[in-house]
């Protein structure tokens, strides 16, 4: 039946959300939201710690954040929160500077991150080869993982049978029923053992207060002046660099996971709305939380905005309306369902030994560094861009070393003729004045570029510096073969570029 011939009724249907009309899309999405919520909770409070506020100022943030980008952000399913990454950069400045100092930055990262999507900068991850982003997987998996381990130090002897209980019964749950997840169900019956048989063992409510009202809209308590301005931008442009460098990667990542095209430009946009709400809201800001995008894509199975929203939504029902409640989860849930996570995330397939030994060397190479860094710095933006330069300099030497220059007589026997073959540009051009035989050649040169690319001013620096040195010897040079690229290139530069022996 075609799109002309649909009653009103069926074409409504065919814009509703799968979640309107499927009952079982409305119970993934719904129950999805509710485990990542509870897993957002001690994330937030230590973010919070870690950037120096409040307890509910991250727990705010992670509010705003996920119910904002369930609506504007660009990739359904992604969660937005508070992070460890803004904390660190936001970190110092409230200290330094204030609270107030802190939220207009917030602000002012929003700002920035909204100019950066309308500029375009989401298409630069085109430019992230497949070996960074199997490192930024692995790397990810190996951060969540290490922030567990202070849970598992110097603590009661029943945590370390709780977290393997959790993870028994995450593993086996799925194979007897998914109709509930199980990390749910893994923190309900953890929780209730432990409050059941009075285990003493660390909670929720250990890692701070959870708030008791909802947030209050408000304008940062800072002065409006240019010296504001100047102290908040560098860490405002810091933070909206890292945020979507986190969020974009993310998103990418979502995407390979369930086959689907997301738009970055809104995303980035999308992340910069989120952060100006956030900010007047008095919420320490964030981004992509990768973690808790793990748990409701890849371990719970959602595939819409609303568990997003709902995500975002249960978080501050949870703290205002049950807060003594969620205070009792013990953190030996939490803890299990995240090293679930970090075992789901980490690609197993490319460290296998069958992989490694196929794999190019500079794929390894690339991938390592992005871990490495990232591991380092606690940064995975850091590890991106490492990882990012690192893929560029080996594709460099790699297509530099497939430049080659063959002479022979020319058909009339009184020219040489040079053909070259290869991509010629700054890494490749550097070694092709000495390929030349400026001494010995005939008086006439012909170089032969069509199985050649000219592609920057490096090149024609370099054609130049050749015809330079055959003309000190009283000998002529003629290039021919250029494609209309390299052509047109070639006659903008040649002769206004130095040339030297």
């Amino acid at each position: 039946m075609s799109s002309s011939t649909l009653s009103p009724a069926d074409r409504l249907r065919g814009l509703r959300p799968d979640w309107l009309s499927d009952p079982k899309v409305w119970r993934t999405e719904v129950l999805a939201g509710l485990v990542v919520a509870l897993a957002l909770i001690p994330e937030a409070i230590s973010f919070s710690i870690i950037a120096g506020v409040d307890p509910a100022i991250g727990l705010f943030a992670s509010f705003t954040m996920a119910v904002t980008l369930s609506v504007v952000g660009g990739r359904r399913a992604m969660i937005s929160a508070a992070t460890g990454a803004v904390a660190l950069v936001i970190g110092p400045l409230n200290r330094e500077h204030g609270l107030g100092h802190l939220i207009a930055c917030v602000i002012l990262a929003g700002v920035f991150q909204i100019v950066l999507g309308v500029l375009g900068v989401a298409r630069l991850m085109r430019f992230v080869p497949r070996s960074v982003m199997v490192g930024f997987v692995n790397a990810l998996a190996i951060l969540v993982f290490m922030a567990q381990v202070p849970e598992m130090r110097d603590v009661p002897w029943a945590v370390y049978p709780l977290i393997i209980g959790g993870l028994v019964l995450m593993v086996f749950l799925p194979k007897v029923t998914k109709v509930v997840p199980a990390p749910l169900v893994s923190i309900v019956i953890l929780t209730s053992l432990t409050v059941g048989a009075g285990i003493a063992v660390p909670t929720v409510g250990d890692r701070g207060d959870l708030p008791s009202s909802l947030p209050v809209p408000g304008i940062p308590d800072v002065p409006f002046t240019m010296e504001t301005l100047t102290t908040i931008a560098p860490y405002a442009l810091a933070m909206a660099l890292v945020g979507l460098m986190e969020s974009l990667m993310t998103a990418k990542l979502v995407d390979d996971l369930t086959d689907t095209h997301s738009s970055k430009t809104r995303e980035s946009i999308g992340q910069g709305i989120a952060n100006i709400v956030t900010g007047f809201l008095g919420g320490m800001g964030g981004c992509a939380v990768i973690g808790q995008t793990m748990i409701n894509v890849k371990v719970s199975g959602a595939r819409t905005r609303l568990s997003t929203f709902l995500a975002g939504s249960f978080l501050l029902v949870l703290c205002i309306v049950f807060g003594p409640v969620v205070s009792e989860i013990p953190m030996a849930a939490l803890v299990a369902v995240m090293v679930m996570v970090c075992f789901a995330t980490f690609d197993w397939h490319s460290v296998a030994p069958s992989t490694l030994k196929r794999m190019p060397a500079g794929e390894i190479t690339v991938m390592v560094v992005t871990v490495v860094c990232v591991v380092a710095t606690h940064n995975l933006a850091v590890g991106v861009v490492a990882g990012s330069l690192t893929a560029m300099v080996i594709f460099a030497r790699r297509v530099a070393h497939l430049v080659h220059v063959t002479s022979a007589t020319g058909p009339d026997g009184d020219s040489v003729v040079y053909s070259v073959t290869g991509e010629l540009f700054f890494a490749s051009s550097n070694d092709l004045v000495s390929q030349f035989d400026y001494t010995v050649d005939r008086d006439k040169i012909v170089i032969d570029l069509t199985a050649a690319h000219i592609w920057d001013a490096s090149s024609v620096a370099a054609l130049d510096a050749i015809e330079t040195k055959y003309a000190r010897r009283g000998k002529t040079v003629e290039i021919i073969g250029l494609n209309q690229p390299s052509a047109h290139l070639h006659d903008k530069l040649s002769g206004e570029l130095s040339g030297s022996d």
